[in-house]
């Protein structure tokens, strides 16, 4: 069974570097050493994103 991204990771690096996580990701070549609590607020901040973007429309 394969895992399939709901987000791109350009927009969960934008979040990353808007959230100061980035360079823990980068540091350590990947999202596994990123805390639940930053994946938590990232997902948060995804959904905010994505609602703005909808009220928009």
């Amino acid at each position: 069974m394969s895992k399939r991204s709901i987000m791109s990771n350009q927009l969960k690096e934008e979040i990353a570097k808007e959230l100061g996580v980035y360079e823990t990701v980068k540091h350590d070549g990947g999202w596994g050493n990123v805390t639940s609590k930053n994946c938590g607020s990232m997902v948060t901040k995804a959904i905010e994103m994505a609602e703005r973007s909808v009220s928009k429309s």
